[in-house]
């Protein structure tokens, strides 16, 4: 079996397919790609048990065959050889040669047949998205996704897919994150399911360096799979039941705040510095048309600091983690951003007032 193909063809798919293997395996072989050479074509293939991405790449050649190779020592030796390097790739027994100019390479490789892939067979439900779309409903709501919750099913998104359109939630106890975008699919079978943070957030690098315009849905009971250009990702779902977020998100109220997004961006900014580093904790007092953020700290610092907002509600004063406020101040891109605040006790939700697809929570803090 050899394989011959341009280093700066190969260096992408490695650079995808490393960021999907896991360094803290217990099985050798996923330390590996499969290179599965076939009627010109090869495919590239790296999983972690949870995650597989194939890369699919036409070669010029009559040959078939498979072999497991190093990932990451495939990946360094392509990193340091000189641009645009021709490579050829060759398999003896249990070793791999890597050649290209006077540069020679010979790695350990395993059997390719110990090679764990995922299985398709349950991707039976079909779906083509808008890749933007995507992108947009991922990333305005990924950030709020939790990180080794011992509530397993909140460290990912919640993905619900509709006739009308596609809804993502995302929540780690403390905020919540929604994003709708609408379609007409009349064939599309109402889908609810958890797509585990890490394969949200490879998903994401995934879509962001293609230039398709849509993208292929294949949709299982226990996985999903995303068909991007040539490369396909397969994700393993997470079980379990999301938390009813409907009930979660409060009701516009007539306590509601209207500012300049940048601007106050640069007060809580300006005014988190002294805040406590461990609880991050921001007092908001709105009185008519100004809100006030106070800041505190355990060495007894203060900061304060005044904004001209449009508020003609309730004089109210609550506390929030600014870092959760900052965050959805950063992923919103309106110039003027919505606060409703029912009271000291109850949740705020923070939207675009020109784009209400989109819904953020902040749960407040007792300062």
């Amino acid at each position: 079996m050899n394989i011959q193909i341009s280093t700066n063809i190969l260096l992408p798919i490695l650079q995808a397919s490393i960021s999907i293997l896991d360094r803290k395996h217990t099985q050798p072989i996923l330390s590996n790609l499969l290179l599965e050479l076939e009627n010109e074509q090869i495919l590239i293939i790296a999983t972690d048990l949870e995650l597989e991405l194939t890369s699919s790449l036409k070669l010029n050649s009559d040959e078939n065959g498979v072999l497991a190779i190093p990932a990451r020592k495939l990946f360094d030796i392509c990193r340091a050889l000189p641009p645009q390097s021709k490579l050829k790739i060759s398999k003896t027994d249990n070793q791999v040669k890597i050649t290209s100019g006077k540069s020679r390479f010979m790695l350990s490789t395993l059997p390719a047949k110990d090679f764990p892939k995922m299985i398709e067979d349950d991707l039976h439900r079909s779906l083509e998205v808008d890749r933007v779309d995507l992108i947009n409903l991922f990333s305005n709501t990924s950030f709020a996704m939790a990180s080794q919750d011992v509530r397993y099913y909140l460290n990912g998104l919640l993905v619900e897919i509709t006739q009308n359109g596609i809804r993502t939630v995302a929540t780690d106890g403390h905020r919540l994150a929604l994003a709708d975008v609408a379609f007409a699919n009349k064939d599309a079978v109402d889908v609810s399911m958890i797509i585990p943070r890490k394969g949200v957030l490879e998903l994401l690098k995934l879509l962001a360096a293609s230039d398709d315009k849509t993208v292929h849905l294949s949709i299982g009971n226990n996985g999903i799979g995303v068909t991007v250009g040539s490369q396909i990702m397969k994700i393993k779902l997470l079980e379990g039941n999301f938390p009813d977020y409907k009930r979660v998100i409060p009701k516009e109220s007539n306590n509601f705040m209207l500012a300049n997004r940048e601007e106050l961006k640069s007060v809580l900014t300006r005014t988190s510095i002294l805040s406590n580093e461990k609880f991050r904790g921001i007092r908001l007092t709105l009185n008519e048309n100004s809100v006030k953020a106070i800041a505190h700290n355990p060495e007894k610092e203060e900061a304060e600091e005044d904004l001209e907002v449009n508020y003609t509600g309730d004089d109210l004063e609550v506390g929030f983690n600014v870092a959760y406020l900052l965050d959805v101040l950063g992923i919103l891109k309106c110039e003027s951003v919505r606060l409703d605040v029912i009271d000291a006790n109850s949740s705020c939700l923070i939207t675009d007032p020109e784009q209400p697809s989109a819904k953020y929570v902040v749960m407040p803090m007792r300062l």
